[in-house]
């Protein structure tokens, strides 16, 4: 099975309440170290994890087995997405000792590379396509973001804008509360969360979904609750090696998805990029020098 199959599988169906179900209360409290702990985890082979856990290696394989994973190494895949997903700022500060500022510089970009990367080689140009599709057939387009993520709401704001798409935005908690109760059938939601999911955003495209409408996941990892309850999802790392998240791969993802949708409808959008090439040209807003 593919590794995104492989993850979406597991994010849908071995959530803690679900699995928990699928194990004796000894081995619940045997795995639960890991669950909890996945950093500490997922770089240890499945006999170095057992003799953590105090237990043996055919022990370890049956119940990881019985939680729905083919494999260890199918676990331990889903150990990585979890550590990644629950990582703070702080992990990533402290994860990274370099012995000069050069060094810290040069690690950043290299992560940077790592994560447009991962875009470029998973990104099916079929399925932007059909994205750009539902995104002109849609009564109503939402971008549901908050936080960081308020960033990359407003940036595909303006450009939906520019060539002439229904756009609305949510990047507040009562914003994201009121305007999903009215988006329905035949509105499509972009929610764009990363890490763990913001709530805001979660619970919006969840209330969205239920009303009927189309939703997409932007996120980092293939286990965030964004990509367990879209219809469908894009996975754009922010993975740092500092206290920030790298939006380097959600803007190239961003990209990708705009310039989709403006040749989706390639008159269209050059109808309306023309009235605001006048603008650029000479409107108000612009400085001429004197």
């Amino acid at each position: 099975m593919p590794r995104a199959r492989e993850l979406k599988a597991a994010a849908t169906a071995q959530q803690p309440a679900a699995w928990m179900k699928e194990l004796s209360p000894r081995r619940r409290e045997l795995i639960r170290p890991v669950i909890e702990n996945p950093r500490e985890f997922v770089l240890l082979s499945v006999r170095a994890a057992a003799a953590r856990l105090k237990t043996d290696p055919a022990t370890m394989v049956r119940v990881v087995q019985r939680m729905g994973f083919d494999s260890y190494r199918a676990f331990q895949n889903y150990l990585h997405d979890m550590s990644i997903a629950n990582a703070t700022s702080l992990d990533g500060m402290v994860q990274t000792t370099k012995p000069d500022i050069p060094s810290y510089l040069d690690a950043t970009i290299k992560q940077d590379v790592q994560n447009l990367h991962a875009v470029r080689t998973s990104l099916d140009a079929r399925r932007l396509a059909a994205l750009a599709q539902r995104v002109h057939a849609a009564r109503r387009l939402l971008l549901v973001g908050g936080d960081l993520a308020e960033n990359l709401v407003h940036y595909f704001e303006h450009h939906f804008t520019i060539i002439g798409l229904p756009v609305l935005v949510a990047t507040t908690v009562g914003r994201s509360l009121h305007i999903t109760r009215s988006i329905g059938k035949g509105d499509l939601v972009m929610a764009i969360s990363f890490r763990k999911g913001l709530r805001q955003t979660v619970d919006g495209m969840r209330r969205a979904r239920a009303n009927g409408a189309y939703c997409v996941g932007i996120t980092g990892t293939h286990v965030s609750p964004i990509a367990r309850l879209a219809d469908e999802y894009f996975i754009a790392p922010v993975e740092s090696n500092s206290f920030i998240d790298s939006y380097v791969a959600p803007m190239a993802l961003a990209n990708m998805i705009l310039v989709a949708c403006a040749n989706y409808d390639r008159e269209a959008s050059l109808a309306y990029l023309r009235e605001a090439a006048e603008e650029q040209r000479s409107g108000y807003r612009w400085y001429e020098p004197d």
